[in-house]
């Protein structure tokens, strides 16, 4: 009853602060303090959105767009996780392996995804390469980090045990390690899954010729504000759709492990 309660609130709660923004929007809009072509109001963007849902523009329709930046981060994502991920826990195993991966590691997860882009721009021009190389940049550090801390913070009884029954060292990798790593492994891939979709809209701002970011560039090149705030307002909803099906996926973990509260 009480977690029914606390949903409920959140809920409402979180519909008031939309429900506010949307009539500051609005207010703001209508009020002329700026210009319409600066600011559309709530009513012509939406009206925007549907329109793009079945007129093409930049040569593709807006769910188009949106296949075409998933497709990309798709990949981009996935090819993070294959290797983030075993990496992650194999430098919390190997003690040898740490030291020699994190300096470098430590180094480059400094520099933004967007840095990158002048390089996917010379390596791969306007294909498929450039994002997808943008997008792993910014989707791998969360996947070697949490895969990392989740291998390191393993109960060291289980470990022990296993040892103790002799074990073979992969077995152990594969049986005690990776199932205790899984809530941090997870909780790892909703940060990435999250940098990586906006290291994706970035790098078609500049280095894409179809996807959201591309349908944007092109609205701002018309003068057509509210094209580009659509563009946002479909990353949006992408981006929350990506967070609540992970988000669902660590509660489903998290209680079939007896930790959810």
């Amino acid at each position: 009853m009480q977690k029914q309660i606390s949903f409920t609130r959140s809920v409402v709660l979180g519909l008031l602060g939309l429900g506010s923004f949307i009539g500051l929007w609005h207010g703001l809009a209508v009020s002329g303090m700026i210009s319409n072509v600066f600011l559309p109001s709530p009513v012509e963007v939406y009206d925007r959105f549907t329109t793009l849902l079945d007129r093409r523009f930049a040569g593709a329709t807006l769910q188009g767009h949106l296949f075409a930046s998933f497709q990309r981060f798709a990949y981009g994502f996935l090819l993070a996780a294959l290797i983030g991920i075993p990496l992650g826990l194999l430098m919390g195993w190997y003690q040898l392996l740490d030291e020699i991966v994190s300096p470098l590691f430590d180094a480059l997860r400094f520099v933004a995804p967007i840095a990158w882009v002048p390089f996917a721009a010379l390596w791969f021009g306007t294909g498929i390469g450039g994002p997808i190389m943008i997008i792993f940049a910014g989707a791998f550090p969360p996947c070697v980090i949490n895969a990392y801390r989740g291998a390191k913070f393993v109960d060291p009884r289980l470990i022990e045990a296993a040892n103790m029954l002799g074990t073979p060292s992969h077995r152990v990798i594969r049986e005690v390690l990776l199932p205790s790593s899984v809530p941090s492994i997870i909780s790892g891939l909703r940060v990435s899954a999250g940098l990586g979709w906006q290291s994706l809209v970035g790098a078609e701002l500049i280095v894409a010729s179809a996807g959201v970011g591309y349908m944007m560039v092109q609205g701002q090149a018309n003068i057509s504000t509210t094209t580009v705030m659509a563009g946002m307002v479909a990353i949006g909803l992408v981006g929350l759709a990506l967070d609540s099906a992970l988000r669902l996926v660590e509660r489903i973990i998290q209680r079939r492990r007896g930790l959810e509260n």
